[in-house]
């Protein structure tokens, strides 16, 4: 009968001490007593602060405890922009997305579309990576394209948006970055010898981009790839219009090779 008491208590007391140790080990959440007025400005200090990833757990759970408050969808936007300073552009697009999808008609929605610009923009496996002199043709111009879709449909939805002109004024950048990608595609093609391929990007520069610098350079690839293919009659016309709208080009006079710049193309802020 005594050992039978002994076992029982020697069962309680390990029980009591696992019960014990699942005490300790669970987290305490600290802000489960918080309102959502404190959740929100905690979130949005450790957000200037850059405590990102401290401040999306913050407004995850605004969000979650207060679907329905003042709160909540000013926690979607900061979310979306948490995300994006992160580096994360997947988390951020999707939080973008969703944001719109719930709320087409909010009266901040303009910044959304804004931001998912900004996200595309400054993707990092972009065009802009002309710092790391990498080769271009290696790189899917997908994010500049959808940056220019984002802009211009900001533009075109918002045109008194406060957020407007910058949109216009990185659009003017995105069509030049586009237009030099095929030109630099198009050179690609010619050091190849693929000249009809070069000819053909080429044009397509001169159509599409034609108010943009870069028509200089497809122009003049234009005038080699068709006198490298004995066509001479789309050579001289393509010379003609080279020469009538360049007249002092330095690439004629250094056979397509262009002075170096102190500074990229693309740093234009």
């Amino acid at each position: 009968m005594q050992k039978k008491s002994l076992k029982i208590l020697l069962i309680a007391f390990m029980l009591s001490l696992s019960a014990c140790s699942l005490l300790q080990t669970e987290p305490i959440d600290e802000t489960r007593n918080w309102s959502a007025q404190k959740l929100y400005a905690e979130a949005r200090d450790e957000l200037k602060a850059g405590g990102y990833e401290k401040s999306i757990k913050y407004f995850e759970k605004l969000e979650s405890r207060y679907p329905f408050g003042t709160y909540a969808q000013q926690a979607q936007m900061d979310i979306a922009y948490a995300y994006y300073r992160s580096g994360d552009q997947a988390q951020a697009l999707a939080a973008v997305e969703r944001f719109i999808k719930l709320h087409p008609n909010h009266p901040n929605v303009d910044y959304m579309y804004y931001l998912r610009g900004l996200i595309n923009f400054n993707d990092k496996l972009s065009l802009f990576d002309f710092v790391a002199r990498q080769d271009l043709t290696e790189r899917d111009p997908k994010a500049v394209r959808e940056a220019f879709d984002s802009f211009k449909l900001l533009i075109d939805r918002f045109p008194n948006s406060i957020y407007a002109q910058d949109a216009r004024d990185r659009l003017a950048y995105l069509v030049d970055a586009m237009a030099r990608y095929d030109v630099h595609v198009a050179n690609y093609y010619f050091r190849r010898g693929a000249y009809l391929a070069a000819a053909n990007r080429a044009q397509q520069v001169v159509r599409e981009f034609k108010d943009t610098p870069a028509v200089e350079d497809a122009l003049y690839i234009m005038m080699r790839s068709y006198d490298a293919l004995g066509m001479p009659e789309l050579r001289d016309d393509a010379a003609r219009v080279f020469k009538q709208n360049f007249p002092n080009s330095e690439l004629a006079l250094s056979g397509g090779k262009r002075k170096e710049k102190t500074s990229p193309w693309w740093k234009i802020w």
